[in-house]
């Protein structure tokens, strides 16, 4: 018998309980939340610049793959954008005869041939418009007709435009010089 009878009960209260409490489960979820409240908007940043640069070198690379295979295949190559369905279509043909459906397809008649389709990542929000609907480059001198701005938008605002001179080169710049590794436009 126990000659102590109050000790072993206390004894047995002071032990180690297994789990945690409702208040500190609380208190690590307040944390948490807290760290992912300011953590969440800049990677939420980060990720839109992400989708706004990998969409610019994406149109800047088409732009020049336009007028390298329209001298390469010495024939004529358009970059026809449809800034409704957030895509455009490196095709041959007449200007109005290839083009992205809403479901990004390209849809080419009068015997064009799509050589390349491109849409911008679906839920990125980034806003693809045109100068021209429809750029044509020579396949003698790699010239283009007409002369075109492809402009890229974010929705906090950030753009990216590629400038398409007569000779058919790109020029990409930043208004404002807001994205990084962009000149200002």
């Amino acid at each position: 018998m126990n000659p102590h009878p109050n000790l072993h009960g206390t004894c047995r209260s002071l032990g180690h309980q297994a789990g945690t409490s409702l208040v500190e489960s609380a208190i690590v979820l307040a944390i948490v939340a807290t760290l992912a409240g300011s953590v969440l908007p800049g990677w939420k940043d980060a990720r839109e610049r992400r989708l706004l640069d990998a969409a610019s070198a994406q149109v800047a690379t088409d732009l020049r793959l336009a007028r390298s295979l329209a001298m390469a295949q010495g024939r004529p190559v358009r970059l026809s954008v449809n800034a409704s369905a957030a895509c455009y279509v490196v095709h041959t043909g007449p200007a109005r005869a290839c083009g992205c459906d809403e479901a990004a397809r390209s849809v080419c008649d009068d015997g064009a041939i799509a050589l390349r389709v491109a849409t911008l990542p679906s839920g990125a929000r980034i806003r693809l418009s045109s100068t021209s609907a429809s750029m044509l480059f020579d396949a003698d001198r790699g010239t283009v007709t007409p002369t075109g701005t492809l402009r890229l938008q974010s929705a906090d605002g950030r753009a990216v435009h590629h400038v398409v001179n007569i000779m058919g080169r790109v020029r990409s710049c930043s208004p404002g010089g807001q994205v990084a590794g962009h000149p200002a436009c």
